[in-house]
């Protein structure tokens, strides 16, 4: 490739492989499920583009959201929330309205029959990883699903330790692209 068509910042530029040499200032997206490897455009990117970080806004609501009906101000809302629907299920029964227009009425309170009884209750502190365990009583403080989630998180959070680090002592930030001969 000739110097002038090359793209700075790209792993083709600098001699590289590819992006799994971890050269040219490339990483891979912190989104279970994306993982694709990136240029990030800021020293701090986690996602690769705009959809991801829309995704992990997403599971960040989610989780918050199973947090908060552990609860007990959340179960009661939740309480609340069911005597509205069966209030306006009654009314709709009734008045004569159709509820729904499906086979089988829906169901309150009911959880789909895959689960087994005693299905995990603690979710993957991955952005994007909906998967659900049960903590082992040997590691009562477990947070990841997989290895793969830990060591996925672990090494965002070295990177960003290590940034935090090198502001700390003053270091100036690397620069990626050569601005030319001084």
């Amino acid at each position: 490739m000739d110097p002038l068509q090359s793209v700075p910042g790209t792993a083709a530029s600098q001699g590289c492989a590819g992006p799994a040499d971890r050269c040219g200032g490339t990483r891979q997206c912190l989104l279970k499920g994306c993982e694709k490897w990136f240029v990030p455009s800021c020293p701090q990117a986690r996602y690769c583009s705009p959809e991801c970080r829309q995704a992990a806004c997403r599971w960040r609501r989610w989780r918050a959201s199973r947090q908060y009906r552990t609860t007990a101000e959340g179960q009661a809302r939740r309480r609340a929330q069911s005597c509205r629907y069966r209030a306006r299920q009654r009314e709709a029964r009734h008045s004569g309205k159709s509820v729904a227009d499906d086979a089988e009425p829906p169901r309150e309170g009911q959880r789909a029959a895959e689960n087994p009884e005693g299905f995990g209750n603690c979710a993957c502190d991955r952005p994007g990883c909906y998967d659900l365990f049960v903590r082992h009583p040997r590691s009562p403080e477990q947070h990841f699903c997989s290895v793969a989630c830990r060591q996925a998180l672990r090494r965002v959070l070295d990177r960003e330790r290590r940034l935090r680090g090198r502001r700390r002592r003053g270091i100036p930030s690397r620069r990626r692209y050569s601005h030319g001969p001084p």
